[in-house]
Formats: structure tokens, C-alpha cells, sequence
């Protein structure tokens, strides 16, 4: 189901609300009427539904590629009537601080987290009617997000089994390893982008590299963006994100 279109702040784009796999999503195009490529971006937990849409903007993409935003299901009414905070699934921030402060970040590791497997499963119904309603393979669809938005993408990766462009994973984690790893030999030679600030106070750096080097142990492609930063998108990491796009997908 498609809403009205709305205009950007960027003259030759058009977006759009869409319901697709029965969640809420922006659509963006960067020339109105060319049926291109596309780029899935989910957002974080705590962020509203649009809060990477100005990627469509920030990136340098080939030409006509499209991006769809989704909006994560649960609200989070703790964060304030105005802040329109979702998520893919609740975290225990309180333990999350803890352990970054005791060094227990293998606990994050191996849990599979409640509200992951019913996530997955709204994404994967997104993937298909992406396909089916933007007319488009799923060989030029880009899958990623950032944060709790990139554990979810990698987890979607590996469950789908579609034969995707690229994953990329900003500033994501490792969890459910037992569930992920048994699943990355069938996913030898995915393109992946990765990356991760080196002071993130939330998801530790040790644990992005212990991703990366489970990815690259299953032999996919992985390039690792490593920024003096904390947990964010920094101007580095979206140039080095717009190389991996046009590679891609032009």
C-alpha cells in the first residue's frame, strides 16, 4: 500500500510512505521515474522511523538508485511522546551498561535476543514485497542498518538466503553466535561493509572485530571501515560506504 508522495530537500528526489511486509516505510528515489537499484537502510533502537532517510541525500549512489527506510514495529513510549522511538526488539540497556563496564560483552554474543526471530520475519516479508512491488531482483537490493539495525540485517542475511548485492553493518554486534555461525558457509563470498568506531561506548569495538573475523573466516568479502569515533556515522564511513554502493550495484 503506497501514500502520498512528500518532497526532499533535494529538488530531483521524491519520496513516499509505503506499508511494505506490513511495516511502515519511506521510499526514496533519486531521479523520480528510474526504476534502479535498491538500497534497505533500518534504523536503530531508541531512533525514530526516519532517522537514516537523509542518507538518500548523503550518499553518492549510481544513478536511479532507489532506498527504502522501514520503520521498526515496537514504540517506545519511555522515550517520550514526541521522540517516536521504535525497535526491533527491546533491550535491557541497564544490563547492556553494566556489561560494557565488566567486560561482559560475551554475554551479548550468545544470546539470541528475545523479539529477534519475529523481526526477521517481518523483514524477510519486506525483502519480497520490495521485489515484487519496486520491480526489482533481490541480486540488486543492498541490505543493511545501523546499530540494532545491523544485527538485524546480518541475522536476515543469513536466514533469507537471498542472493543480496551487499550487506552493510554500521556499528553492529555479534549476537546469537551459535544461530550465525553454522549459516555463513552458505553465504561464502557476500559482499558485507562493515564499520566500527574504536571508542564506541555502546557495542565494544573487540566485538566488531570478532564479527569481522567470524565473516571472514566463512570466506565473505568483507571491507572493515575502522573510524576514531564513537557510535555513529561519520563522514569517512559514508564516503567509504558510497565506494561499496557504486561497486555493487552500477
Amino acid at each position: 500500500m503506497w501514500g502520498r508522495a512528500f518532497a526532499t530537500s533535494d529538488t530531483e528526489m521524491s519520496a513516499m510512505r509505503a506499508t511494505l511486509g506490513g511495516l511502515e516505510a519511506t521510499v526514496v528515489e533519486t531521479q523520480p521515474g528510474v526504476r534502479g537499484p535498491v538500497v534497505v537502510l533500518l534504523h536503530g533502537f531508541g531512533a525514530p522511523g526516519t532517522d537514516l532517510v537523509s542518507f538518500a541525500r548523503a550518499l553518492d549512489v549510481p544513478r536511479g538508485t532507489r532506498f527504502v527506510f522501514p520503520m521498526a514495529p515496537i514504540k517506545l513510549p519511555e522515550f517520550g511522546p514526541m521522540a517516536d522511538a521504535r525497535a526491533w526488539w527491546r533491550i535491557d540497556m541497564m544490563r547492556l551498561q553494566q556489561d560494557m563496564m565488566t567486560g561482559r560483552f560475551d554475554r551479548l554474543m550468545r544470546e539470541v535476543p528475545d523479539g529477534l526471530v519475529p523481526a526477521r520475519a517481518k523483514m524477510i516479508a519486506l525483502l519480497d514485497d520490495v521485489q515484487s512491488a519496486l520491480g526489482v531482483t533481490a541480486d540488486k537490493i543492498i541490505l543493511g542498518g545501523f546499530s540494532q539495525g545491523a544485527m538485524l540485517s546480518c541475522d536476515v542475511a543469513l536466514h533469507s538466503g537471498l542472493p543480496l548485492a551487499g550487506l552493510v553493518l554500521l556499528s553492529g554486534t555479534l549476537v546469537a553466535e551459535s544461530v550465525w555461525r553454522p549459516l555463513l558457509p552458505a553465504r561464502k563470498g557476500l559482499a558485507v561493509f562493515q564499520s566500527h568506531g574504536q571508542m564506541d561506548p555502546i557495542l565494544p569495538y573487540a566485538a566488531a572485530e570478532l564479527l569481522r573475523d567470524m565473516l571472514v573466516e566463512a570466506e565473505l568479502n568483507v571491507s572493515f571501515e575502522s573510524f576514531r569515533g564513537g557510535h555513529e556515522i561519520p563522514g569517512s564511513v559514508l564516503e567509504a560506504l558510497s565506494r561499496f554502493v557504486h561497486k555493487r550495484l552500477a
